[in-house]
């Protein structure tokens, strides 16, 4: 069967470079004012954890649906728990890890948080392209969707050769 090509057309990679770089703008600067503002109130780990909270929570919600946005297909809970399991790591233990480091050698949050965000910038948007957010998914881990109609369990996907789907 032959393929069919997309109505979309791919993004051009430069452009979802800088979309990329406007989400994590986004993450570092909502994370950047609550780590400061609460940091002598309640401690760098409990601001971090909320600064990055907040962050996180935004981040993933730019990147799934505008910077990586190419495949609507994957679902949302696979999606988000690759998310939340590769963010843990990374938000709260490593960045956390480098905050620290960086204050035992003189370094406040205020400036090692720009130290840190550089060091994320690169390794996360191949993280995020490759891994959290990939253009195509597995076939082992793509699930059809029938909760809603029962007629349509063997029909669910669009190149099965028992789809009852009228073409338009």
């Amino acid at each position: 069967m032959p393929k069919r090509r997309s109505k979309k057309p791919k993004k051009n990679e430069l452009k979802r470079f800088a979309e990329y770089m406007v989400t994590g703008g986004a993450w570092f600067w909502s994370g950047y004012i609550l780590i400061v503002l609460l940091d002598n109130h309640i401690g760098l780990f409990w601001a971090n954890l909320v600064g990055n909270g907040v962050g996180i929570t935004i981040n993933f919600l730019l990147s799934r649906y505008w910077v990586f946005s190419g495949n609507k297909k994957q679902e949302i809970g696979d999606t988000a728990l690759r998310y939340v399991i590769y963010t843990g790591l990374n938000a709260f233990l490593l960045n956390y890890l480098i905050l620290l480091g960086l204050n035992n050698v003189g370094i406040k949050p205020e400036i090692g948080q720009f130290v840190a965000s550089a060091f994320f910038t690169v390794w996360n948007y191949f993280w995020y392209k490759f891994y959290i957010f990939p253009d195509k998914v597995s076939k082992s881990t793509h699930k059809p969707h029938h909760y809603g109609n029962p007629f349509k369990i063997f029909a669910h996907h669009e190149r099965s050769p028992h789809a009852y789907r009228t073409r338009k």
